[in-house]
Order: structure tokens, then sequence, then C-alpha cells
């Protein structure tokens, strides 16, 4: 499925003409403009799985959150932003195929380490409950407390239901269970196939973060079958060798100028993790 058709950055003329309409020159950066109008009129034509592939620096993760936040579509975690965002968007242009739906979501190396750090914390203020609640049965269950009118009414229940139960029983009714901790890649990856659901169109940066190569491996089959079955289209940047070979992913290489529309097994990172294990393999 193909939501988003195509996406136009500004060209190095659009972005000049815009330069000299502003009056004072002191800014530091003009963020994210001068990022891409390097390239000559940068257009990029998207497929159900479009891959932006090139070095640390060459843009992607920028370019993701451009279309992300003109398009309004949502995230979770905020991100650097300059004096000149909400510009620069302004000349930016794309095509729909169709209509962007509500599901649709931006997800971010810190989404994942947020959503991770949550359940930690989530984790953490139940063991703090847990030990109050202890306290709170023992000082319960052996006070001296005497019913003297309707006043006393809810104490006289707590009283008798913690010396008809065990510490443990008392806990666990009133308190809920731990999240299952898990590592975390089990946690990255449990995030993406939350957020992923069907009818969407999904971007993600480097969602290999913290992921294991076999992990890398089942969410590279999860994005295939999301986009081939499930009417998601996806847009991810990556330097994941298994992402790349995502079965029909278009890629772009953003190393190159003009950009250009490469196939997986003549990238860079690809050659230096053959070259790498190959020279291994010789010793």
């Amino acid at each position: 499925m193909i939501y988003l058709e195509k996406f136009i950055f500004p060209s190095n003329y659009i972005e000049s003409e815009f330069f000299s309409t502003i009056k004072r020159k002191c800014y530091t950066t003009f963020y994210p403009f001068q990022v891409f109008s390097y390239h000559h009129d940068l257009k990029l034509e998207f497929s159900d799985v479009t891959i932006l592939y090139g070095n640390n620096g060459s843009g992607k993760t920028t370019a993701l959150n451009v279309i992300a936040e003109k398009l309004k579509i949502k995230r979770d975690s905020v991100f650097n932003q300059s004096s000149f965002y909400e510009d620069y968007l302004e000349l930016c242009d794309y095509r729909l195929n169709d209509a962007i739906t509500e599901k649709s979501a931006i997800i971010t190396s810190d989404d994942v380490f947020d959503f991770a750090l949550n359940i930690r914390n989530l984790n953490l203020g139940i063991d703090e409950k847990r030990l109050s609640m202890f306290d709170e049965y023992l000082e319960a269950k052996y006070s001296d407390f005497k019913f003297y009118d309707m006043n006393d009414y809810d104490r006289l229940k707590q009283v008798n239901k913690t010396r008809r139960m065990t510490q443990s029983k008392f806990v666990r009714d009133h308190l809920i269970e731990n999240i299952r901790t898990k590592s975390n890649g089990e946690n990255a990856f449990q995030y993406f196939t939350d957020k992923i659901t069907e009818n969407g169109l999904f971007l993600l940066d480097e969602p290999e973060n913290s992921l294991s190569p076999s992990n890398q491996l089942l969410l590279k089959k999860f994005i295939e079958d999301s986009a081939r079955y499930f009417n998601c289209q996806i847009i991810m940047a990556t330097h994941s060798p298994f992402l790349l070979t995502i079965e029909g992913a278009k890629i772009y290489n953003f190393d190159l100028e003009p950009v250009e529309v490469v196939s997986w097994d003549t990238l860079e990172h690809i050659r230096t993790y053959y070259d790498f294990f190959k020279d291994m393999n010789m010793d």
C-alpha cells in the first residue's frame, strides 16, 4: 500500500530565494536549510518499503523528521528543531496516493529508549508500593483497633480483611503485577510490533538499534509482512545489512550526488561487512 507517493525538498535556488528575504544574518544555524540543497532537486518517490541509506551525517534522520512534520504524523518523543523549521516545511511539497491514516507514526530510537525506561520506572513504582503495603498489612493485622462508631467502619473492614488472609495474598489482591522484565532488545522489538499496525504509514529511524542480528531478521520479516499483507507503507533510515535486504525495498543512497536508487548489494556497508568476514576467514 502506498500512502505517500512523492516528497519534494526545496532546491538550492528556492533556499537562496528564501535567504534573500532574511534581513538579519546573525543566526548560527538555519537547520534544516542547507542539509539537502547541495543535492540536485531532491525528490523522493516511494514504494511500499523505502529505505534511506547513507553514512552518519548524510541527512537520513532529518529527511524522516521533515516528512513526518510536513505530513503532521504523530510521534511520541520530541526532536531538535530550529527557528527556521516551519519556514523550511512551507517550502516542501508532497503528493499522496491515499489519505494518511491516524494510525500512522514516526518511530525513533528515543521512543524505544523511553518505552524501556517507562517499564523500568513502572516496575520500580510497583516495588516501592509493595513495600509500603507490607507495612500496611502488618500494622492493620496486629493493631489494637477498637470499633466505636460508623466513622471507624472502613478501618474495621481493613483490619478484618488482613486477619483473614496472608500477607502475600493481601498484596496480590491490592497491587498490579510487575511487567515482565525484558532486555532492551526484546523491549525494542515489542515496541515496533505494537506500534506498527495495519493500514498506516510508518517512518522508522534506525530501528536496528538495540536489536541483535536474530531480532533484526525477525523485524525484517515483520516489515515485509506488514507491507505485503496489512496495507502498511514503511519509510526507513537504516545501516543494518539485514534490513537493507528487505524484499522489494526501494533504496535511496544519500551518499551519492545526486541521490540515486541503488541495489542493496552495491552499498558500501554491505561491502564492508563482506570484506571484514572474508578477511577473518582468510586467517
